[in-house]
């Protein structure tokens, strides 16, 4: 109740009234029965835009880190996203992360839309990133229709690191369902996750039309913050000198 609240009376009409999010191929989205939703991650507002274009609900994994932070922001943050459907995951990996996927494919076999985001974090950059095979492997064992989709715009409206950004009209496109039943029975197989996974970045890819960096976000992350650590090092090595 909490998520249709939200949705058509709280929070989805002002949102559809002040950014106007366009859509395409909402059509290739299945009026019933189970589908993923992959998607590329921007923003902090994707998980918003991309269920308003649709009339049915979406649910999604969340940081297991919303769900266990003390205090009134832990409670009001894990009352908000629990009150709203959401599944928390422990990328850590662990019990946790086999606990988001059982949920997943709970949810798949009652016939619903599960929503996942295949590079495990927000782009820090607007580009694209690897793929983690999580979503290969829910695919094989669900046996649902994958469905790629692009938001494009979600991060010049809410850029990560910033709560409020500027205006802009995001774009949700849904791509064809991809069928991945030609390798039933081989989800233990780490190739063809690879293989099924990357065939899935490559349609949000097109359908995005962000660059491909082939790393995991979380390392080229790691990698962007080092180097500037270190330019601010040098700078601060170098005022030191002048100073002197």
């Amino acid at each position: 109740m909490f998520y249709w609240f939200l949705k058509w009376i709280a929070l989805g009409p002002w949102l559809k009234l002040v950014f106007r999010p366009r859509v395409t191929g909402a059509e290739n989205v299945p009026v019933e029965g189970p589908a993923i939703l992959a998607s590329n991650h921007l923003s902090y507002a994707d998980w918003l835009f991309m269920p308003l274009t649709l009339a049915r609900r979406v649910t999604f994994v969340a940081k297991a880190e919303y769900f266990t932070t003390p205090g009134l922001k832990g409670w009001l943050q894990k009352t908000f996203f629990s009150g709203s459907g959401q599944v928390p995951i422990d990328r850590s990996g662990g019990n946790a992360s086999e606990g988001a996927i059982i949920s997943a494919k709970r949810l798949l076999a009652e016939g619903e839309l599960f929503g996942i985001y295949p590079e495990g974090t927000r782009s820090h950059d607007g580009k694209l990133y690897r793929g983690k095979v999580g979503v290969a492997r829910l695919a094989l064992e669900s046996k649902a229709p994958v469905i790629p989709v692009a938001v494009v715009g979600t991060d010049v409206v809410a850029p990560p690191g910033k709560t409020f950004g500027r205006f802009t009209r995001p774009v949700v496109r849904f791509g064809k369902p991809l069928d991945f039943s030609r390798y039933e029975g081989m989800e233990n197989d780490r190739y063809i996750l690879r293989s099924i996974t990357d065939e899935i970045m490559y349609e949000i890819m097109r359908l995005s039309g962000q660059e491909y960096v082939d790393m995991y976000a979380t390392r080229a992350k790691e990698l962007s913050k080092a180097q500037a650590d270190a330019q601010k090092d040098g700078d601060q090595g170098g005022e030191s000198k002048l100073a002197s």
